[in-house]
């Protein structure tokens, strides 16, 4: 038994040990993604603001991933819903970053869309501005309240105007929001996320999450 119960504490103590440099990495790589954000709205580039039109915004049914790909379906001119793709695969297969990635690449054949992650605040915004300059919308993971709960989430940008410091949203919990830059970095980093249970934090710091990671569709 003492065997038994000398194995258990080892094996126990061998995970805690790996979930805390998982958890140090994480914290580090979070570190250098605010670089300098204040330069921004210094840079000429951003002089002029950008915008898509034609997304039209919707209340999630089935899931934010799905949500996210049936308004981007809308502006594009097709006709996925979140009902088709639910009754296809009798699940929600995006939950994943690489795997709502996936998806897009599959029903959007006319883009090829890439998954950027860990992104410094600088480059995420400069994808973001690209992205809309050449008129197509940008799918994003941040945190985003519902109800007072702090939840992972996809939407999309639809605008950034770096001038009056406002980026644009169609957020599928049915409503668009119009928020500051600063905010809206604190959220796609998850430092806005209070209280994140610590699954969700180790679910983070392995990899099954991430953090400023845009979907760039060219």
């Amino acid at each position: 038994m003492k065997k038994v119960l000398g194995i258990i504490f080892g094996v126990i103590f061998a995970v805690a040990i790996v979930a805390m440099g998982a958890l140090i990495r994480l914290e580090k790589m979070t570190e250098v993604l605010n670089d300098e954000r204040s330069q921004i709205a210094s840079d000429e580039k951003y002089k002029t603001p950008v915008s898509v039109e034609g997304v039209e915004v919707i209340g999630q049914e089935v899931s934010c991933g799905y949500a996210v790909i049936e308004m981007f379906s809308g502006w594009c001119g097709s006709d996925i819903t979140e009902e088709k793709l639910f009754e296809e695969y009798g699940k929600v297969v995006t939950s994943t970053g690489n795997a709502f990635c996936k998806e897009m690449n599959k029903r959007f054949p006319q883009y090829v869309t890439t998954m950027h992650k860990y992104l410094p605040d600088t480059k995420l915004i400069d994808m973001v501005y690209d992205s809309l300059a050449n008129g197509i919308p940008v799918p994003f993971e941040w945190a985003a309240p519902i109800q007072g709960q702090w939840t992972l989430h996809y939407s999309l940008v639809t605008g950034l105007d770096v001038a009056e410091d406002t980026v644009t949203i169609a957020n599928p919990y049915g409503y668009y929001e119009y928020i500051s830059l600063n905010e809206f970095l604190d959220r796609t980093s998850f430092e806005a996320f209070e209280d994140m249970p610590l699954y969700l934090q180790l679910a983070f710091a392995f990899g099954i999450f991430e953090k400023n990671t845009v979907f760039i569709a060219k």
